[in-house]
This record gives structure tokens, sequence and C-alpha cells, in this order.
């Protein structure tokens, strides 16, 4: 069974809700067209999704996450945007569509968190018709880099490490889709990377604060606890970390993802 490392608590939210086509999707963009019927698996709150169905519309576009919690704040963004979307909980593993019915299946920051990312992708082909896209974008944790050096910071990726391993899921995705791809036998594939960026005062504010709150209230500070893998003080210190970070006038971070479109 999955468990969700980030899970849905507000500092974690305040992160999804930035996501964009542009910002997290851009290598799919030469590929939309109006009248294309697209899912978007791993939806959350719904910013990367309105954002595919204005570029697809009339084209019918789903959107599931496997958890109900963030789906209320994305049924009201479309409706806030005008943009006709349906967003449903569901399976990634079992998705409630006919073989060969879908154009495109988007699926940002799934992969990861899954323990059997290859049956997902099968799962995802199945559903795709042929010559539709599947895509996949997934960070890779061993790329987070970042100024000015603090040791906070550093136990922070360690410990997300031992968490997100612990739930049997794969923080250093990104390089792993091509590996993961082959093993679900599909081979008409294009790799390429991109990277995020947070150098700004509004940026480190907006990431900082996030990891901070999410260092402390969340389901990642929870498993940390649970799994005895931190105490509620190293928490405190690793959002004191992020906190040093946001307030740095220096401050810089930056991580890369790995992308891959797959011609089914």
């Amino acid at each position: 069974m999955d468990t969700y490392t980030h899970g849905h608590a507000d500092p974690v939210l305040q992160s999804h809700r930035w996501r964009t086509v542009e910002n997290s999707a851009a290598y799919l963009v030469p590929h939309l067209r109006p009248g294309l019927h697209l899912l978007d698996v791993g939806c959350g709150p719904g910013t990367i999704t309105v954002d595919l169905a204005r570029r697809v519309a009339p084209g019918p576009v789903i959107g599931l996450d496997v958890s109900a919690a963030p789906l209320e704040e994305a049924r009201a963004l479309a409706e806030r945007e005008g943009v006709a979307v349906r967003f449903a909980v569901g399976d990634v593993y079992s998705l409630e569509a006919d073989d060969d019915s879908v154009d495109v299946v988007h699926a940002h920051q799934v992969l990861q968190h899954l323990t059997d990312p290859v049956a997902a992708l099968r799962e995802m082909a199945r559903v795709c018709r042929p010559g539709g896209l599947i895509a996949v974008r997934d960070v890779d944790y061993a790329t987070f880099t970042w100024f000015p050096a603090d040791e906070g910071l550093d136990r922070w990726l360690e410990l997300y490490y031992g968490v997100a391993r612990r739930n049997d899921a794969e923080p250093d995705a990104g390089r792993r889709l091509l590996s993961w791809a082959h093993a679900a036998g599909l081979r008409d594939l294009t790799a390429t990377t991109s990277s995020w960026c947070y150098a700004s005062p509004p940026e480190r504010q907006w990431w900082g604060n996030s990891w901070a709150g999410r260092a402390t209230a969340s389901s990642f500070a929870e498993q940390a606890l649970a799994y005895g893998l931190a105490t509620p003080r190293d928490l405190e210190g690793m959002a004191d970390a992020w906190r040093r970070w946001r307030d740095a006038d220096d401050g810089w971070l930056a991580m890369m993802h790995g992308e891959l479109l797959i011609r089914v």
C-alpha cells in the first residue's frame, strides 16, 4: 500500500498551488492542442489540471487524486477560472477508464511516491490510445542544492530520504523514469530535464515557509516521529534551518527534475 510522504496539510498545498503548466509541464506544451481528452493523475489542488484544461478545451479533462482532501479546492479553482474539469478520487493502479480512451495521461510528482511505479505506467498505457502520450515529471532529491550551507538542511534532506524510503518510495525518481518506462514495456520515449530555482526574496519566503511548516505540521513530520527517525526537537531545528535560509539575503536553492514523454 502506498503512503504519501507529504500529505495534504496546508504547508504542502501552499507549494502545490504554485504549480502551473509553464513551470511544471513545459515539456508537454508543444504536444497539446484543442480537443484532446486528458487525464491528470495526482492532480492535488488542481492548478496544473486547470491550466492544462485551458489548453485542450473543449476536450474533456479529468483530474484524479488518491485523496479527496484537495479536490474541493480544485473544483473551486476550476469554477472561478471558468474551466470545465471533472475531479474525482482515483487509483493510479486501477484507473476508471476504458482501454485506449485517453489522448494524454499526465502525472506530475507522482511516481516518486509509489511502491510500484512500473505498474502505474502500465496502467497509464492501458488507457492511453495508440499514438497518444504519457507525460511524467519527477524531482530527483539528490540534486537538491542550496546556499548558504546549513547543517540543519543537511539533516532535513537525510531525514526526507529516511521517511520516503521507509514508505518504499523513491526520492531520486527523476533519474529512474526511463528505466521504469522500459520495465513497463514502453520504448518510444523522449527524456528531458528541467529545474526549479528559488532565489528572489518572494520565492525564498514562499518555499522557506512551506518547508518550515512541513517540517513540523505535515504527514512527513508525523511519519518521521512515528518511524522513530526524528524527535520533535529535531523537527523544530529543521524548521529553524528553513527559516534561516528563507531570511538569508544570498539564499539560493535549486533542484533538477526528470521528464519523460512516452508515445504509446
